[in-house]
């Protein structure tokens, strides 16, 4: 009888109470956290600076930037997409020792990230347990270049753009093996094997790496020495979050010509593409380990005038030589292309960095200083690995498919040369010789809503279906790097079977898998260093 003869207001606010009383009840909670991370933090580390200025919480104006600053996925940016509790950007390598002790005394897991580029957003999005934090690794992007040893030094958050930039800056004869978007946070790239346009002539970034430091599980620094081969092995392409958190890389320099040729060459169905790329599959992992040929792949109008579309097929490439070398080379090898000399430009190797990562001409290599991603979308993404050209009738069905999708694009990266010289088991890294290249998958749009995310994620695993008997089998491989979790997520503290993890676990490591699992339950039990995809210690049961 009360509650018929109280106001509308009295009545909405009784209907609400539990509600607000459990916001109250998190709030108070995630403040709690962050008071104690912060206190915890001030006892295990110097700050020259007020601490409180290196955390962002959903409150502060600087949150959501920074949370999106380095993000390359929009899907994982949406609003019901899970928030970390806080945000904390250390400015020493002590500091990140001492968010690991924090973390495992109050019991707040704990995601880090480098450069966030990660495909499935797992270094700044926990689907799988919640509160979390995220430690980001902004701050700490120093990279010390020693030309008279061919050596760096390079701390986790630098994006592989400062990189080149830093070693250009000493030398225009040295380059660095790794990846061919600039933006990429060099600590989680080089992690999962760090793949580019030099890898035919000295194999990828993992494959150069001579020294790194890295956070344990107990919140120790280890160089090599200390964390001994077995876990300098694992980080060295077993991806990212599992081991403990990347500081610095130490890596090798690699020779390049003061002067390299580049191409880009495109081709369509009308022109030719279908044989052309057929051509270019038997090919593309003989050729001379200077040359590099990428193909991109993406529908186009067939003319200004009309909407009808066809496919576009670009062969983008690197030369670490002359065009006179090259042409000859290409006439050898690869007439079909049709290449010219006025096809072939010349120009610095940090300037092919620019040109490949399509920068526009003429741009500035004080650019890749911005270490900002020019390339942010809704989409998913798979990859594969080819032994065997795909017939002319299996890229005709492609095309089909292709021509269904509104901005499919697909980028075929050519293998042989010295990752063809490199044992599978050298690193975690396993796909090595006989892989005559790989592809990655990409379907992006630029709606958020529900309907629209479906229906492209719907056609990319249509379009994977297709094409399952012209890639690996058994398994079929995948990049560690494209993360995918349409082939199994995991990875709850209590939730470490290994079995759960097979099925993404074989296909990006193969065989390597098992001594990856072996070095986790060696170097982190308890799994603390956890994701959806990350490494699984063996059972309390099977050990």
């Amino acid at each position: 009888m009360l509650l018929s003869k109280s106001p509308p207001v009295v009545i909405l606010l009784l209907t609400l109470f539990p509600l607000i009383f459990l916001q109250t009840l998190s709030s108070s909670s995630s403040s709690s956290n962050l008071d104690n991370f912060i206190k915890c933090i001030s006892t295990n580390s110097e700050f020259s600076t007020p601490i409180s200025a290196a955390f962002f919480t959903p409150n502060s104006p600087s949150f959501t930037p920074l949370l999106q600053s380095s993000a390359q996925n929009l899907r994982y940016l949406v609003p019901s997409a899970p928030k970390p509790e806080f945000i904390f950007t250390p400015l020493h390598d002590s500091h990140v020792q001492a968010s690991v002790i924090c973390s495992k005394q109050l019991g707040i897991h704990l995601r880090v990230r480098s450069g966030g580029h990660d495909y499935e957003g797992l270094s700044y999005v926990s689907e799988i347990e919640t509160p979390f934090v995220v430690v980001d690794l902004t701050n700490l992007r120093a990279v010390d270049v020693d030309i008279d040893n061919n050596t760096a030094w390079v701390q986790a958050g630098a994006t592989i753009g400062e990189v080149y930039y830093r070693i250009s800056q000493k030398s225009k004869v040295h380059g660095f093996p790794a990846g061919l978007c600039t933006s990429l946070g060099v600590g989680g790239h080089i992690t999962g094997g760090a793949y580019g346009s030099l890898m035919r002539k000295y194999g990828l970034g993992v494959d150069n790496v001579l020294d790194a430091k890295i956070v344990d599980v107990h919140g120790k620094v280890l160089d090599r020495e200390a964390m001994g081969e077995d876990l300098f092995w694992a980080i060295r392409g077993g991806g990212g979050g599992s081991f403990g958190i990347i500081l610095w890389w130490k890596i090798k320099l690699v020779p390049v010509p003061e002067t390299v040729t580049v191409f880009s060459v495109p081709k369509t169905l009308e022109q030719g593409a279908t044989k052309i790329l057929y051509k270019w599959q038997q090919v593309v992992d003989k050729l001379d380990d200077d040359l590099f040929i990428r193909v991109i792949t993406q529908p186009t109008s067939v003319s200004k005038n009309t909407t009808e579309r066809t496919i576009m097929t670009i062969y983008q490439a690197l030369f670490l030589g002359e065009p006179e070398r090259l042409l000859k080379i290409m006439e050898q090898s690869f007439p079909e292309l049709g290449l010219t000399h006025k096809d072939c430009i010349q120009m610095s190797w940090i300037e092919s960095v620019l040109y490949i990562a399509s920068f526009p001409t003429g741009t500035k290599p004080e650019v890749l200083l911005q270490g900002k991603s020019t390339f942010k979308n809704y989409f998913k993404a798979k990859s594969d690995f080819v032994k065997e050209p795909v017939p002319e009738s299996g890229l005709e069905g492609l095309w089909k498919r292709f021509l269904e999708e509104e901005t499919p694009l697909t980028i075929w990266t050519p293998y042989g040369g010295q990752m063809s010289r490199v044992s599978e088991s050298e690193t975690p890294f396993p796909h090595r010789n006989g892989t005559v290249f790989m592809i990655q998958w990409l379907s992006t749009w630029q709606n958020e809503e529900k309907e629209s995310t479906v229906k492209h994620i719907d056609w990319i695993r249509k379009l994977y279906v297709y094409m399952a008997p012209y890639v690996s089998k058994f398994p079929r491989e995948a990049y560690v790097n494209y993360r995918d979790l349409d082939i199994g997520i995991m990875n709850k503290k209590n939730q470490t079977s290994t079995s759960l993890a097979s099925s993404w676990g074989n296909r990006y490591f193969k065989d390597n898998f098992n001594r990856l699992v072996n070095v986790k339950t060696k170097f982190d039990p308890e799994n603390f260093f956890r994701h959806e995809q990350s490494i699984p210690p063996l059972s309390t049961s099977a050990r």
